[in-house]
């Protein structure tokens, strides 16, 4: 099943006494970009959750957030700068004795001077904490990749539906040719009556007129091509792996054929259908933008 390479999917759960949640988005690109966003102090998780991704992600802009919260009383320290706060309650009872002020020095009066405190996470251990957020992280990367085939779903409908009409373009093309080379006889046989009058036409002169014409404009060779190529492209969108870059060379192929058949026919109903197959044509490649 093909792919959009838009999705998001998000994930939440409390393991090993810590709440997590993870949440992935994407947004079409050329190719495979990763970004992550992590608490600091888990920095360790981004190379790791990139390669779980791209296991599953051939190409887009990812991009994934991950929180973390311990739920452990003793997964942070305080310690105390004793230099510092030695510091502050010498010069506060330097300006008490100077001024004959009281000297009401306490530790709640101290604790205001937030310089003297440091908080300290305890170190993690990373393979507790991947296994944890890795667990996580699998259950958000189903969901958004079950958003990816859902819109991929509509892709490839979308892309089907107007190779369909492109097929039946190229069938009133098939047939449509060989009557523009009946329609060139009749009337150079027409205009060499006119102005020979009554001198006799030359009958293998004409043929050699026709088969020339016939020569100019046949577009079969076109038409077999894209067929080929249509049928190519259902592959295509029938396949389970990622196809975008061989159907965006594709789609430039039937493009090209098209302008062949534009080029060479001198027909009016037949360039009519060459612009419908070209308007065709730019819808899928619009769409194939969108494709993993």
């Amino acid at each position: 099943m093909i792919k959009s390479m838009t999705g998001f999917g998000r994930a939440q759960d409390v393991i090993d006494s810590m709440s997590i949640a993870v949440e992935i988005k994407s947004v079409n690109h050329r190719y495979f970009e990763f970004n992550s966003k992590t608490p600091r102090v888990y920095g360790f998780l981004d190379e790791k959750l990139k390669s779980r991704v791209q296991t599953a992600v051939a190409r887009g802009k990812i991009e994934c957030y991950v929180t973390i919260e311990s739920l452990e009383d003793d997964n942070c320290t305080v310690t105390v700068n004793h230099s510092l706060a030695g510091g502050y309650v010498a010069a506060l009872t330097e300006l008490a004795e100077k001024y004959g002020l009281e000297n009401d020095v306490t530790v709640t009066s101290l604790a205001k001077y937030y310089d003297i405190f440091s908080v300290h996470k305890n170190e993690a251990d990373e393979e507790r904490v991947w296994n944890a957020v890795c667990a996580v992280t699998d259950r958000a990367l189903e969901s958004f990749i079950a958003m990816r085939e859902r819109e991929g779903a509509k892709l490839r409908d979308d892309i089907l539906s107007r190779c369909d009409i492109i097929l039946e373009n190229v069938a009133y093309i098939e047939e449509r040719s060989p009557e523009t080379v009946r329609e060139y006889n009749a009337k150079l046989l027409e205009r060499m009556r006119t102005v020979l009058e009554d001198v006799h036409v030359d009958e293998q002169r004409l043929l050699t007129e026709a088969a020339v014409f016939a020569d100019k404009v046949a577009v079969a060779e076109e038409t077999v091509r894209l067929r080929s190529h249509i049928e190519q492209m259902r592959e295509f969108m029938n396949g389970d792996v990622a196809i975008g870059r061989k159907a965006d060379f594709l789609i430039q192929e039937i493009n090209r054929e098209a302008n062949t058949i534009g080029s060479k026919a001198q027909d009016v109903e037949i360039a009519k259908k060459v612009i419908d197959i070209k308007a065709e044509v730019e819808k899928i490649r619009e769409q194939i933008q969108n494709i993993e």
